[in-house]
């Protein structure tokens, strides 16, 4: 897809990107307080669970139809399995001295890392493109925000 044809983000998509953010780290509390009373693989079945039965509700009720007569790649069917180990290892961090904040502040670190490869690269059918300064200067932000946050910060 070329840059061309892609829309100028409005105010609703920031705002459902942080929302986003918000409810991805009350997840990350809530499977990291799952993992303190069970396990990390208890932690991770839970919301796994849970989240399987809400969709499937949904599907029942809302049937959708599909957008696409292709199926997709057999490599986006993996998300479930890097969501399982993303909740195993946020629930093993967040109950160490990083807490939940370094641990989201790392954990956006790394998919920021991860996203500037993934474009460099042209990973799974993406179109590649060389990151730019501002790239780099945007992760060496966060990264620094980061250790910032980690070790100078509400030492009480």
């Amino acid at each position: 897809m070329s840059t061309a044809s892609v829309p100028a983000p409005r105010l609703y998509h920031f705002a459902a990107a942080f929302g986003a953010g918000g409810l991805l780290t009350l997840m990350i509390l809530f499977n990291g307080t799952l993992a303190v009373h069970g396990s990390l693989f208890f932690a991770s079945w839970v919301p796994h669970l849970t989240g399987t039965f809400a969709a499937l509700l949904l599907l029942l009720i809302l049937r959708p139809k599909r957008v696409s007569a292709t199926r997709p790649p057999l490599w986006a069917y993996l998300g479930g399995v890097s969501g399982g180990v993303t909740v195993m290892l946020t629930s093993a961090t967040m109950n160490t001295a990083l807490a939940l904040s370094g641990t989201i502040a790392l954990g956006l670190a790394g998919q920021v890392f991860f996203s500037l490869f993934a474009d460099m690269r042209g990973l799974f059918g993406l179109p590649k493109r060389l990151p730019s300064a501002r790239d780099y200067a945007a992760l060496s932000l966060i990264l620094t925000g980061s250790l910032i946050l980690i070790f100078f910060g509400g030492s009480a």
